[in-house]
């Protein structure tokens, strides 16, 4: 069964079940190991917030590129800061990459004591602005809407049935002193996007709240970790195919996905030591795509 299956204390209690498969847990200490060592960090001692906003550039980066939106970083990087505008009207990449830019930005200003129902919503109004009307923001789809994406990974349940896989990511998000920041990170990941609880955006705040648990949960406290390019660097399809996994239910399906996104989060901590590499050498420029 998949966490969010069952009510909200059942989601937690299986999270706290697939620590234990032995795959996962091996997986979970590398990403730990990983996430220590980019923590001791030369550049990291007087240079995170340098450092972090760079891992937003190159995170926005990747999450855009899964949803089919590929801009250079250099671009990204100038959008980021304002260095250039965005073109009148917005063409369809342009409408994708916004709002990935403004949900990634924003993974920033919240903490360990927002609330996980405040954090979802304000990823989705930030990642959805371009994509959805107006009254679609920021809330879970009503009974009589549906989500055409994703739709290869698998069909999107019905509404209600979101909502209730919904009340177990808000749950996980809250049991992150309880539930190893790993497990819970790659678990609201792969319910985000197998619930597709909004009508657009699922997989672009899959990857936000995926990136706020890590830094929120204390695995990666500096925020350099880019979680999106830890999936990325896979490719589109492995990540698909591990989602597609896990929508199965069955162990073997959960075990795919928790030690391929688990292990994203290994590859994350080894681009934020190349980032703070950057940082440190004064040559954030130098290696974009």
């Amino acid at each position: 069964m998949s966490p969010a299956q069952g009510s909200v204390p059942d989601a937690v209690r299986a999270a706290g079940e697939i620590a234990t498969w032995p795959a996962v847990a091996a997986a979970v200490d590398e990403a730990r190991q990983a996430c220590t060592a980019l923590r001791w960090h030369q550049a990291l001692r007087r240079r995170i917030p340098e450092a972090a906003a760079e891992s937003r550039v190159r995170g926005a980066a990747a999450s855009m590129e899964l949803e089919g939106a590929r801009l250079p970083v250099d671009v990204v990087r100038d959008l980021m800061r304002g260095a250039v505008g965005w073109h009148d009207p917005l063409d369809p990449v342009e409408r994708v990459a916004k709002g990935t830019i403004a949900a990634t930005a924003a993974t920033e200003s919240f903490t360990a004591a927002t609330a996980p129902l405040q954090v979802l919503a304000r990823l989705h109004l930030l990642a959805a602005a371009e994509l959805v009307p107006a009254d679609e923001l920021g809330r879970p789809r009503n009974d009589d809407e549906d989500c055409r994406e994703l739709l290869e990974v698998s069909p999107a349940p019905a509404a209600d049935e979101a909502r209730m896989r919904l009340r177990g990511v808000v749950a996980l998000m809250s049991a992150l002193d309880v539930v190893p920041v790993p497990v819970a990170a790659a678990l609201a990941h792969a319910e985000l996007v197998h619930s597709r609880p909004f009508t657009r955006a699922n997989g672009t705040v899959a990857r936000a709240v995926e990136r706020y648990i890590v830094r929120a949960g204390g695995l990666d406290p500096t925020g350099v970790a880019v979680t999106e390019a830890g999936h990325g660097e896979a490719g589109g399809a492995a990540y698909l195919g591990a989602l597609s996994g896990y929508a199965r239910g069955d162990r073997d399906g959960v075990t795919l996905w928790m030690t391929q996104a688990i292990g994203a989060l290994t590859r994350a901590a080894r681009e934020g030591e190349r980032v703070a590499d950057a940082v440190l050498a004064g040559k954030l420029g130098d290696s974009d795509g």
